[in-house]
Order: structure tokens, then sequence, then C-alpha cells
């Protein structure tokens, strides 16, 4: 398997104007592709999807973009723009993992994490960070290791967990670092009472080439979890997932079957291709 996966921001018909503000602000950024419902996007080379989905759902904490800044200039100015109608969460301050650090909702409801240090070789920039509270809390490090066991070409890099004597039970995941099929993500435990959980406010494409690919992915996420609707479905852990072949988006971009393939789309939970293919 050689498909992407990335991350979905659900936006109340505000996806255009969010990919314009991030792009203006970071590096390596640019408008990939738009349509009326959605718009993809990269910054610093990460690629990001923003769906005009509507009122529905909303954004929360529990899945931030983690930013590694190189220098104090860089952090200050990329925390300036982002937080211009938003609101912090934790202050851009010292703390004990980091020299300089903060956590901010931006104007669009879009939560980010930046932080002041090195980036590793080989690793981005930015990288989607999960928050794993209330029913899941101590359940990141299990997370990890399911799907890293699941999703091909994927590993690891680091899993720190609280000792005896420590502020939270022995287990529970501090911070951990893995790759999915080559897509880096963190992921920690938060201790304490939280206002929000897992939803389709941000949710994770994982893209395929073959309808055996959509089968397996599909069977084995919905394990324990909840099968939705157009090719979502939630994990046991709550987390949002869309299962898609990779080429639906020249699908539905197709100025003579577009349409007939969203009629097919609206009534599929597991994405069929081949019905896709011929709509």
């Amino acid at each position: 398997m050689t498909n992407q996966i990335y991350p979905c921001l659900w936006f109340d018909n505000q996806a255009q104007a969010a990919a314009a503000f991030y792009c203006s602000i970071f590096d390596h950024s640019g408008i990939l592709s738009e349509s009326g419902i959605a718009v993809q996007f990269e910054i610093e080379g990460k690629k990001i999807m923003g769906l005009n989905g509507g009122p529905m759902f909303k954004i929360n904490p529990s899945i931030s973009l983690l930013v590694t800044c190189s220098s104090e200039e860089e952090i200050e100015r990329i925390w300036n723009r982002l937080i211009e109608g938003g609101h912090f969460m934790m202050p851009l301050d010292k703390y004990p993992w980091s020299e300089k650090y903060g956590w901010l909702v931006d104007r669009f409801g879009m939560t980010w994490q930046l932080m002041l240090g090195a980036v590793p070789l080989g690793l981005p920039k930015i990288i989607p960070s999960f928050l794993f509270v209330g029913d899941q809390y101590g359940h990141a490090a299990e997370a990890i290791k399911d799907y890293t066991s699941l999703i091909e070409n994927s590993d690891i890099h680091y899993l720190e967990t609280f000792g005896e004597d420590e502020p939270q039970p022995k287990g529970v995941l501090k911070f951990g670092s893995f790759s999915l099929n080559g897509a880096q993500f963190a992921a920690m435990d938060g201790f304490g009472q939280h206002e929000f959980e897992f939803n389709e406010g941000v949710s994770l494409v994982l893209e395929c080439e073959t309808q055996e690919e959509i089968d397996f992915h599909w069977d084995k996420l919905t394990e324990g979890g909840t099968a939705v609707q157009c090719g979502w479905l939630k994990d046991k852990y709550g987390v949002c997932w869309q299962i898609v072949p990779k080429i639906l988006g020249e699908l539905m971009s197709d100025p003579v079957k577009g349409s007939r393939v969203m009629q097919e789309l609206l009534k599929m939970k597991k994405l069929d291709l081949n019905i896709l293919l011929n709509a």
C-alpha cells in the first residue's frame, strides 16, 4: 500500500477561508485542489483536507496539529498569526518539556500546539497529535499499538509512560510518536475532566487503491467501533476515519458523472469502488 493518510478538518462552510489563512502563515504551502464541498491544501508539505460540512460537528482539542519551531522568532510569528481572532488554552511560555510552548484555538476552531525545538531529520514539521481523554484515558499506548499493527509500513518511534510515584497512574502515556504508512503522528493520555472527545471535527482520511484495501481497513477499523456513512467510521477508541478510494476526488470532480458518483456515495456506508467507477 502506497496510499496517503492525512487529516480532514470539518468547518461550517469556512474551509476555503481556513485553508487560505493557514497557507498565508506557513512555508511550503498551497492549495492542491478545491470544490464547493472540500479543499485540499498543504502547509509545510503536510497534506490536509478542509470540508465544508456545515454546523453539525465542531473541531475540538482531541486531535490538534503539533508544530515544531526552530527559533523564538518563528514560534512567536506563527503564534501571533494563528491566535488572531482565537484564544489560548495554554499560554506561550516555558514548560518542563520545552523552553517555549503554547496551545491555542484559532478563529476557525482548529487547535494547535507550538513547541520550540529541532525537527528530527526526516520527520515533518507539522504532525497530528491525539489526546485520549474521558472514557479513552489510558488507552493511548494501546491505540498506537493497534494502529501500527493494522496499517502497513507503520512504526512506533517513541513511547514514554508514567512510572511508580508519578502524578498519573503507571503505564499511562506521557507522550508517544508513531508513523502510519509513513505519515507521522503523536499521542498522549489527558488526565482530568474534559468537555470533549474524539469526533468528526477532525478525522483521518485513508486512501485505498483497491476494493480489497477498502474492505480490509474498513473491517478492521470497525471492529468494536461503528460504521457510519459515505465511507466514514468510528473505531473502538472513537477516532473517526474516512476509508476512501484514492480516485474518489477525480470521480467526484468529473463534469459528466460527478453528480451520479455523489448520488451513489450517499447510499453507502462502506464504499464500493466498482459502483462508483460505473456510476
